[in-house]
């Protein structure tokens, strides 16, 4: 298999998994009716709808900022997929797809939704104070993945040819 098939392949997958477990969440275990949900005592489901960019910055629900974000997502997502395309490490090209895959998946869910769908919720209680991490969708795991994986192809990695 090609580095670019391996790396389309990912990207198809990444997509396939994300919007999978959204809409199930949503549709089949309905956790909007059912609210927060713990599953272990570190780790809760709960549906967070997320109208900004990662991390909840640039929160503003207007059409126009909606536009904007659509906007430079699809244009991040082309230029993701031409480096993609030009990528020579199969790593790399792995990266490039799991990021792609993740952005198309909250892509889709900022259309459909007018946010992107976030549920999963990990938290720490210490000295009676609870502690909580920011609530994301395995788009955004796959994004984190991508973006470590392409910091060690490029620092660790298999070293570029040298020009003659």
């Amino acid at each position: 298999m090609t580095p670019l098939r391996a790396g389309i392949l990912t990207a198809l997958l990444t997509l396939v998994a994300d919007q999978a477990s959204k809409l199930w969440l949503l549709n089949v275990f309905d956790l909007a009716r059912r609210g927060a949900v713990k599953v272990t005592p570190f780790f809760d489901l709960v549906l967070a709808l997320n109208i900004g960019i990662s991390f909840g910055w640039l929160q503003n629900d207007g059409q126009a900022a909606q536009l904007a974000l659509m906007a430079v997502k699809v244009i991040a997502v082309v230029a993701l997929g031409v480096w993609m395309a030009r990528s020579h490490t199969l790593l790399a090209t792995i990266a490039l797809g799991l990021i792609i895959g993740g952005a198309i998946g909250n892509g889709i869910d900022r259309f459909a939704y007018g946010a992107v769908v976030d549920f999963a919720l990990f938290h720490i209680e210490i000295g009676g104070n609870t502690y909580n991490w920011y609530v994301f969708n395995l788009a955004d795991v796959a994004i984190v993945v991508g973006v470590a994986a392409l910091l060690y192809d490029s620092f660790l990695g298999v070293p570029a040819a040298k020009a003659p």
